[in-house]
């Protein structure tokens, strides 16, 4: 008997400025592949003004080694999820916290989660189906990996943590 190999599933993380998002969430045991991108807004293009999308990454995960309520406890180690459209010295409605799927079932896991802690009536975090995603240039791409200086909201040793 031979044995299916995992489908990897995706999720799409929206916690502010998307390079420490991606440096994050990349390293984290059980992600597989991460892409910046913006989601849920409507224009067709990038390039066009910011009509709503949230800076975003496209998380692609095992699930059999990373469950929703993990990530989800990973997430909020870098976010401030009482905030509202602010993450650090980012302001905008772009810098918007949010939790996007195509999965009812991963929607349903973060509600849950997020209703379970105490402070669930404090918490600003979006989870809404993903209606729209734009991959982001490349040029944002990997962005502190390439770009280790450049300035970014979470504090190093915080994207460092889970870095082998």
């Amino acid at each position: 008997m031979t044995i299916d190999p995992v489908r990897p599933e995706e999720i799409y993380l929206a916690g502010g400025c998307l390079w420490g998002v991606q440096e994050f969430v990349r390293h984290l045991p059980g992600v597989i592949e991460t892409e910046a991108g913006r989601a849920n807004g409507t224009s067709q293009t990038i390039h066009e003004e910011y009509d709503g999308y949230a800076e975003c990454v496209r998380t692609m995960f095992d699930p059999n080694q990373l469950t929703i309520c993990r990530l989800l406890e990973y997430f909020f180690e870098i976010i401030d999820p009482y905030s509202i459209n602010q993450q650090g010295p980012d302001i905008g409605e772009k810098y918007r916290t949010g939790i996007y799927s195509h999965s009812e079932k991963h929607l349903q896991e973060a509600k849950t989660w997020i209703e379970s802690r105490e402070d669930s009536n404090l918490i600003s975090v979006e989870v809404l189906p993903l209606m729209n995603y734009l991959r982001s240039d490349n040029e944002h791409q990997d962005r502190l990996t390439r770009y280790p200086k450049d300035q970014c909201h979470i504090p190093r040793s915080t994207l460092n943590k889970y870095k082998s």
